[in-house]
């Protein structure tokens, strides 16, 4: 038996910030969405335009409070083929919210406060 990522999913508040935040800090793009009945939820499914693995953001209509991220511990990670370049566009955004330089990664955080590892190309 063999099993392939699809996506992962998150919940988003304002589904045109996050959308934005995607493009803008990691160059993902939209490739589809799905509305709901009668406008309940919006799924927005973001790609990296190579690796087919997908990020779905959820918006539901009715949701007006923060999410409850808890202690923050699950991230996504991704490789960044110019760390260098990566890490000053992020800093011009003012979305690193973490560093750890003895490691050589970084973390950024995205409009619901969803942190994203950033680490460079060939890390293990």
């Amino acid at each position: 038996m063999k099993f392939t990522f699809v996506h992962n999913n998150i919940n988003v508040l304002d589904l045109d910030k996050s959308v934005k935040f995607y493009e803008d800090a990691l160059g993902f793009r939209e490739k589809r969405r799905k509305l709901g009945p009668g406008g309940s939820f919006i799924l927005v499914f973001m790609s990296d335009g190579s690796s087919g693995h997908e990020l779905e953001l959820t918006w539901l209509r009715d949701r007006t409070e923060p999410y409850d991220l808890g202690d923050n511990e699950f991230h996504m990670a991704l490789s960044a083929d110019d760390f260098n370049a990566a890490h000053k566009h992020h800093e011009e955004m003012g979305c690193i919210c973490y560093e750890n330089r003895e490691m050589g990664i970084y973390f950024i955080s995205d409009p619901d406060g969803y942190w994203i590892e950033i680490l460079p190309l060939n890390h293990h």
